[in-house]
């Protein structure tokens, strides 16, 4: 059985061993640092921890001229607020500039659960992959979160980390982790699925299951939105016989648009897009949602079938 794990507690506990090591290291929230774990630097730094209450827009901002003056800011707070609310800030004061300033941002996608579709963010992907300078990364569970946040804080420049409300498991096998690098996860010609974030898990379900039935799936991790692996793409187009897309997000300007735009440029091939299709989220249990919106294994193994024929 894989572990499962929060993805922010991971976020927490790595900024502060991050905060041992880094003085230049400042984290700010929008007063939800209980829910997005950045509490846990709070305790243990409260002289580099601001909260600035429900301002997002001025949380950016701020982060902007801290980065100016030299030090690297984390800062969090629901995922719809950092990549609705704040866009402007965003984009101005922080990726015009290119400035080190890491926004992770938590509770994204459906799966937020019974908060509704105010508070889940279906558009966060392809509002941040849009902004020139900014780096987009979807961890698919907590250790991947771990070197996420590692490797942004080493990175300079702006970032855009997605993280989940949920528990997710741990997935097997994804090897080294490197930023616009995609992880092969499974071998196979017949189609390909690629995921990222907590669709990862379903897919590599959904993987297993059709290799039962004799289908064999070669399963991408996608965790790079922005900067992308093209050459991964380009090699599964070529050599298997069409595409999947799974994400927890809208199918227009996420990860689906981003394998669209490399294959009709390069090689075109048959891609099937899974993700929101112009609807809102809506309130209900995690699991509730992933069936509605048909974004379980269950969905995937259907999908790649109807992909083959």
């Amino acid at each position: 059985m894989s572990e499962m794990l929060y993805q922010r507690d991971v976020y927490g506990k790595t900024l502060v061993e991050l905060g041992k090591t880094n003085q230049s290291i400042v984290v700010l929230d929008a007063d939800l640092s209980s829910s997005t774990r950045t509490g846990l630097f709070a305790k243990e730094f409260p002289d580099r921890f601001f909260n600035f209450g429900v301002a997002e827009q001025n949380m950016i901002a701020s982060a902007a001229g801290l980065a100016a003056c030299g030090k690297t800011v984390f800062l969090s707070t629901f995922a719809i607020f950092a990549s609705g609310r704040a866009w402007d800030q965003v984009r101005n004061s922080v990726c015009y500039s290119n400035l080190n300033v890491k926004i992770v941002a938590t509770h994204a996608g459906i799966t937020v659960g019974p908060d509704g579709a105010s508070h889940q963010a279906i558009e966060d992907i392809a509002l941040m992959r849009v902004i020139p300078n900014m780096s987009v990364i979807v961890p698919c569970d907590g250790p991947q979160t771990q070197e996420a946040i590692i490797a942004a804080a080493a990175a300079k420049g702006p970032f855009y980390i997605r993280l989940g409300r949920v528990k997710t498991a741990t997935v097997e096998g994804k090897g080294e982790f490197k930023i616009g690098k995609g992880q092969l996860l499974s071998e196979g010609n017949d189609l390909t699925i690629v995921a990222c974030g907590i669709m990862v898990n379903e897919a590599q379900s959904a993987v297993k299951n059709l290799q039962k039935e004799g289908i064999k799936a070669r399963l991408i991790n996608i965790h790079s939105i922005r900067p992308f692996d093209k050459e991964i793409i380009l090699k599964a187009a070529k050599e298997t016989r069409g595409i999947l897309v799974c994400e927890e997000h809208s199918v227009i300007g996420g990860l689906a648009s981003c394998v669209d735009e490399v294959v009709a440029e390069a090689h075109p091939v048959r891609v099937i897009r899974m993700g929101i299709k112009n609807k809102f989220g809506q309130s209900g249990e995690p699991a509730d949602l992933l069936k509605e919106y048909g974004l379980t294994s269950v969905d995937i193994e259907k999908a790649a079938k109807a992909l083959l024929q």
